[in-house]
């Protein structure tokens, strides 16, 4: 079985428990995850932030799925990752991991590898809306 069980981008909320039932395995012993939410603040902002929309490139579930692969390479991690794309409102997640492996040392690096090639390397965008109507556009990964 593959070592991505899922790995996608969605207009639709994102749900933890989904990542979580996708990356149950009995031989594994730690499971870690990450939840990236839309927050309120930013330090280049004028105006309290007020939502996020993020746009990708039709490529982006591909490399997606490359990223996680990617990252579970030569470990017995499973990853499942999911990034939304649309108008999201503060308090969504914006990207949902999880990472299960037989120890924690494992799932740990993984998850962290996956989140911070996703910042790098993953072709979506987001544009950051202030309270004042304000907005910029922010670079690669959100």
């Amino acid at each position: 079985m593959s070592a991505v069980r899922i790995a996608r981008l969605s207009e639709q909320p994102l749900d933890l428990d989904l990542h979580l039932d996708a990356v149950e395995d009995s031989s594994s012993g730690a499971v870690t995850t990450f939840v990236g939410r839309v927050r309120d603040t930013d330090p280049d902002a004028s105006d309290a932030v007020v939502a996020l929309e993020y746009s990708a490139h039709p490529d982006a579930e591909q490399t997606l799925h490359r990223i996680a692969a990617d990252a579970a390479a030569g470990t017995d991690a499973i990853v499942a990752v999911s990034h939304r794309v649309g108008r999201l409102e503060v308090g969504e997640a914006a990207v949902v991991i999880a990472v299960a492996s037989g120890h924690r040392a494992a799932a740990f690096e993984v998850c962290r590898t996956v989140i911070e090639t996703i910042k790098t390397d993953l072709p979506v965008w987001k544009r950051q809306v202030e309270a004042d109507g304000t907005t910029e556009w922010k670079g690669l990964g959100g």
